[in-house]
């Protein structure tokens, strides 16, 4: 089992030592969150609560995605980088794949994009992007963006995603891993068509246990290989070693924690009290593994 630590709605000023500190405590990789901006208007409710309140308020920070990650491997060596997950089609899919090169070259091969669609029309509408057909979108941006890191000429002339023939230098000397977030049918056929992992939101065992039954016979079926492939969990529903240990027997590889949280350190608390989490979490969880 991998263990990655997010750092959404974290004060930025943490970043770099929270990074190092999950670096020398085992953990496999770092998530960073994709919030554009707090919208008071919102068209339809949050997907991933009960209430479909959201998780977090006006004020909460937000870095950008890509920008965090430079910052983070900057500092580190090691630890990997995941998007947790860029909404694809709120960007302009050429401005993308710049983005997810440089973070691929900028940190020496240790990036994932994690990719997914959104769910707000505001955050569509409002950076210059429709809302309607944003499916189609994602994946004609996902399969131009990964064919433009391979480093060759790319043009392409789709409904969404027009231009003539490009270059992007300098590409990554390694394939960036494509993990696709979502839990409906269409987010699972676009994982088995684009992606090397499938990453969830908040998700409770008996749903994630369905998920990763259907996706695994999906995958048989087209012909993919499903040996290294990734199954990440945001639980809902089971926390602690024992709680994990179902996650594991039902086929996650890899948990998304925030450590800190469990010794009761609250989202915006004292750097030292979240490195002490780190610490703890990985003394009570991840060294017993």
């Amino acid at each position: 089992m991998q263990f990655t630590m997010s750092v959404a709605m974290t004060d930025p000023a943490q970043y770099a030592a929270l990074a190092q500190a999950a670096e020398e405590n085992g953990y496999h990789q770092i998530a960073v969150a994709d919030s554009l901006f707090w919208s008071e208007q919102v068209s339809d409710a949050y997907p991933y609560t009960a209430d479909g309140s959201r998780l977090w308020q006006e004020e909460t920070p937000f870095i950008e995605p890509f920008m965090a990650v430079a910052h983070m491997a900057a500092v580190t060596t090691r630890i990997r980088f995941l998007t947790h997950v860029i909404k694809v089609a709120t960007r302009n899919p050429l401005l993308l794949a710049k983005q997810v090169g440089s973070a691929a070259v900028l940190s020496n091969n240790r990036f994932t994009f994690g990719a997914g669609i959104g769910w707000l029309k505001e955050e569509f509408e409002w950076s210059g992007q429709t809302y309607e057909g944003r499916g189609k979108r994602t994946d004609e941006s996902l399969d131009a963006i990964l064919e433009i890191l391979e480093g060759g000429w790319v043009e392409r002339d789709g409904e969404f995603v027009k231009f003539g023939k490009i270059k992007m230098p300098p590409a990554p000397t390694q394939q960036v891993p494509v993990w696709v977030g979502g839990h409906t049918p269409v987010a699972l056929r676009r994982t088995v068509r684009f992606a090397q992992g499938w990453t969830s939101a908040m998700i409770k065992l008996d749903e994630f246990r369905n998920v990763h039954d259907e996706l695994t016979d999906m995958l048989l079926t087209a012909g993919k290989p499903i040996e290294d492939f990734q199954f990440q969990v945001a639980p809902a529903d089971r926390f602690g070693l024992d709680g994990y240990k179902d996650l594991e027997r039902a086929g996650c590889t890899d948990i998304v924690t925030v450590p800190w949280l469990f010794y009761g350190v609250p989202w915006d608390g004292p750097l030292d009290a979240k490195v002490d989490g780190i610490q703890r979490f990985a003394k009570d969880v991840i060294q017993k593994w």
